[in-house]
């Protein structure tokens, strides 16, 4: 496996890995609603605050995942990993857990305090994030699964609490994503 920092000449290739791997699990709908949020993240990579990876297998792309800043007034860098995809047939392998380690140590050469996402707790807590409670970090729109906001400190310090809602990046700000 072979991860990587990915720029926006490679938004094909991730949008269509996004939208097999989430029509395959979900459904025709899914695959199109995350493909077209891929889509636009994939639009507005600038490596400052939206950042995509992506793991290869002879230069075959098998897995990708998003970290998009959430803008917060206080002195902390706080991302948001969403969404991740590891194609249907390297799934179970470890790949997703490999990239996902992959992106949260290049997180940290960047100085981000924290790292959150909105998903299962179990796969995320494979590693390392937990239950985060909205009294600590509130989600940017309201969640219709509470109990997948999840939060892993990048610091030796434990996640501090935000005193305002932080704001996503253009791309998350839709209910239906949360």
């Amino acid at each position: 496996m072979n991860h990587r920092i990915i720029r926006s000449n490679s938004q094909s290739e991730i949008v269509h890995l996004f939208t097999a791997v989430f029509t395959d699990s979900e459904g025709q709908a899914e695959g199109t609603i995350i493909g077209n949020l891929a889509s636009e993240l994939s639009k507005a990579i600038d490596n400052k605050n939206i950042l995509c990876f992506a793991t290869y297998e002879h230069h075959s792309l098998i897995g990708s995942l998003f970290f998009s800043r959430l803008h917060v007034k206080q002195a902390i860098n706080v991302f948001m990993l969403a969404p991740v995809a590891v194609s249907t047939n390297h799934q179970g392998k470890g790949v997703g857990q490999s990239m996902i380690h992959y992106g949260l140590s290049e997180l940290k050469k960047r100085t981000v305090d924290v790292a959150i996402t909105y998903g299962d707790p179990s796969f995320y807590s494979k590693v390392g994030f937990s239950s985060l409670s909205e009294e600590v970090i509130q989600a940017p729109l309201k969640l219709s699964m509470p109990e997948g906001w999840l939060g892993l400190s990048l610091t030796e310090d434990h996640i501090p609490q935000l005193h305002e809602k932080p704001t996503c990046v253009n791309a998350f700000n839709n209910p239906s994503y949360w």
